[in-house]
């Protein structure tokens, strides 16, 4: 078992990592050790022991707990921050025992205790040993007679190795800008990341990498995201005795939790893992996690799919779609998905929403016919929702239009026309699993792409059971309930994830959802740098990614074929205005897809040359047993003339022979790896290179 344990010190270890807790002298739970595996037990670092300096720095202060609370003479950023009943806004965490588990995964709790207070605090630490990654969480019970005010709860306080010359890596964006990375030196102070918008945002991603003068190939990497869809926080605290720590958690903005006597409120997991050879090692082990721990479908090859948005937008119905799948099938198209303007009344985005019910002035005989239609050529049939809104103009609204989130003294604010339906509201929950168990269950569907087209406003709940301001963890609780109750019901459907592009792509609704669509910008030239910050917590099999009209008088179609085709490929083109040729290109890029694609969804991922930094950017992707690879490769724009940089493969066996499309001979991996290969190509102008062991 990866986790070794004595009376008042506790080493968990991964294939590679080694991290080590322990109590001090003065019984305070204190972080040991951080880094790479060390070959016993005995060898980590012993629990610091400071000695007073001053009144203005008592040892509280630079001490590195596990998992401090707001108390006393403690000046830094707390985990946990308590008001008891008697109004007493101060925590005394004292350690009382620990228990551990062996069943899936091994884990480790460490239970502590107010002092006076009947609160106890359990840390859990739960060990991915193959994946290098160690998943942490809180659950906190309230074992007294009168009700405990929960105003933060962190699910880890991560602290890295002594010293404050580290640089802190995040990633934040907009809608149809998304993932793009900043790394930046850490300085004294707090440096915070974070969503106030119920839902995971496109403003920022919850994930960080901390580093020494790391690169993508080399270096010390500590890095981790949070699992949960909706506000979160994520702070990096440099303190005046260059002590520097991670905090990853519920975002305490405007929250509070009221617990109750004999309750328990449990935080979501932050998962976090150290490498030493680089960002690239980080995102595959994360890569690896979500495909093969995460995901409900976890080896299943993604299809091909088609969306019919921008060829009719809410103009659908049977015969428009028909023709559309006939076309999409003959390209090769395994998946044909309508998109929205199919439910009652839904012919703009002003109406409709809330009543999921086929129009009957557009699909009279209900969805049966096209579906029909679209088996019959080969594909499976997907449909678009979005569950959690509501258009004033509606039968749900115009009954129950106490069930969205407001408050009753305000106006309530619309966006893209919409209202948010309160989804901590069990009726609510109720109703959104009823009408789509309706749908899916007499109609052969088997995808739904789940969209949330706005941010929160006027966040107020009347009548919450506990707090109002508990809104924020209710309803993604609420939204986890639903997704897990209809993937029961339905448990071959695939999901996907959508929230007008990447405003809910996280390691929580991974439990449910197979997919991401990471962003509504399908302009393919931007997409290469939305897809590379994409890829560094998160798999390519998980990313959704359309071939559209997007630039198509500038951008060709094979280019725009071509970086859709670094991820789970799909169209979403008006194929009613693609001649000929533009459908033979596509049927030629589908069938190179289908053959390479097992590489691109379930390979490693190598980052060679980044879109982020140049004109001119590779990514490689190279099967698990390393026999084949494909490599992509595109060009922007650059003036010529130009000297474009070699390109070195990685991830390939030394000592084997590959050969290289367009390249005469086989050569050793190390040869590719180091003295590289040069590709030629002109501003738009992109190539794939598919790799193969010589045996």
């Amino acid at each position: 078992m990866p986790i070794h344990t004595s009376p008042k010190s506790w080493v968990i270890e991964t294939k590679n990592t080694g991290y080590a807790v322990g109590l001090n002298e003065a019984g305070l739970l204190t972080h040991r050790y951080w880094r790479a595996r060390l070959p016993f037990a005995a060898d980590y670092p012993a629990p610091v022991n400071p000695l007073e300096r001053s009144s203005f720095d008592m040892p509280q202060h630079y001490t590195p707990e596990e998992y401090p609370g707001y108390s006393a003479l403690r000046y830094f950023d707390p985990a946990l921050k308590i008001t008891f009943a008697d109004g007493t806004r101060d925590l005394v965490l004292r350690y009382v025992d620990f228990s551990t588990s062996a069943s899936p995964y091994p884990e480790l709790a460490l239970h502590l205790k107010d002092e006076v207070y009947p609160l106890r605090v359990t840390l859990h630490y739960r060990v991915h040993e193959e994946y290098d990654l160690i998943a942490r969480w809180v659950t906190l019970e309230n074992l007294g007679d009168e009700p405990v005010l929960i105003e933060r709860a962190f699910s880890a306080k991560w602290t890295l190795p002594h010293g404050d010359d580290y640089f802190f890596s995040h990633m934040f964006g907009r809608h149809n800008n998304e993932y793009n990375m900043k790394r930046e030196v850490l300085t004294p102070g707090l440096k915070t990341i974070e969503s106030r918008r119920l839902t995971t945002s496109h403003h920022h991603t919850p994930w960080f990498a901390i580093d020494r003068n790391a690169t993508e190939d080399s270096g010390e990497v500590w890095f981790g995201t949070f699992a949960w869809s909706g506000n979160w926080k994520i702070t990096a605290e440099v303190t005046e005795f260059a002590s520097t720590r991670i905090s990853v958690g519920l975002n305490d903005w405007d929250f509070a939790w009221k617990l109750n006597p004999a309750e328990t409120f449990v935080t979501p997991e932050s998962i976090s893992g150290y490498v030493k050879d680089g960002f690239g090692a980080a995102s595959r082990l994360m890569h690896d996690y979500v495909r093969n721990i995460l995901l409900p479908h976890k080896n299943q090859l993604h299809k091909v799919l088609y969306n019919s948005w921008e060829a009719t937008l809410f103009d659908v119905d049977e015969i428009s779609q028909s023709k559309l799948a006939e076309v999409a099938a003959g390209m090769g198209i395994e998946l044909f998905v309508m998109d929205d303007g199919w439910f009652h009344n839904r012919n703009l985005d002003n109406a409709g929403l809330g009543d999921w019910f086929p129009d009957k002035a557009k699909f009279p005989n209900g969805l049966g016919g096209l579906i029909k239609n679209v088996n019959a050529l080969g594909m499976d049939f997907g449909l678009w929702v979005e569950p959690e809104m509501v258009n004033p103009d509606s039968d749900l609204y115009r009954a129950h239009p106490d069930w969205v989130i407001h408050f009753p003294s305000r106006a309530r604010t619309e966006a893209r026309r919409q209202l948010i339906l309160n989804l901590g509201r069990t009726d609510v929950q109720e109703y959104i699993i009823s009408v789509l168990t309706t749908i899916l269950s007499e109609n052969n569907i088997q995808f739904i792409k789940w969209d949330m087209n706005r941010n929160v406003s006027e966040p107020g709940w009347r009548d919450a059971p506990g707090d109002a301001r508990e809104l924020w963890v209710r309803y993604v609780q609420g939204l986890y309930h639903v997704w897990g109750t209809l993937r029961e019901r339905f448990p071959n459907v695939i999901w996907q994830s959508c929230s007008g592009g990447g405003g809910r792509a996280d390691f929580g609704i991974l439990h449910f959802a197979d997919q991401i669509w990471i962003s509504d910008n399908t302009e393919a030239t931007a997409r290469l740098s939305i897809q590379e910050g994409f890829s560094q917590f998160l798999p390519a099999n998980t990313m959704e990614a359309w071939v559209t009209d997007w630039g198509r008088n500038v951008v060709p179609l094979e280019f725009r074929f071509h970086v859709s085709m670094c991820g789970s490929l799909g169209v979403g083109g008006n194929l009613n205005e693609w001649d000929q040729a533009d459908r033979e290109l596509a049927a030629h890029c589908i069938r190179l897809y289908k053959e390479i694609r097992p590489i691109i969804q379930f390979g490693d991922q190598y980052r060679l040359i980044s879109p982020q930094k140049s004109m001119f950017s590779a990514v490689l992707y190279v099967s698990k047993d390393q026999s084949e690879a494909v490599l992509f490769v595109f060009r922007v724009y650059l003036s010529d003339p130009t000297n474009l940089p070699m390109i070195h493969l990685r991830g390939l066996n030394p000592t084997a022979l590959y050969e290289v499309d367009g390249y005469s001979g086989p050569r050793s991996g190390a040869s590719w790896m180091e003295a590289g290969l040069r590709v030629e190509l002109k501003n738009l102008q992109s190539k794939i290179l598919k790799i193969k062991q010589v045996e």
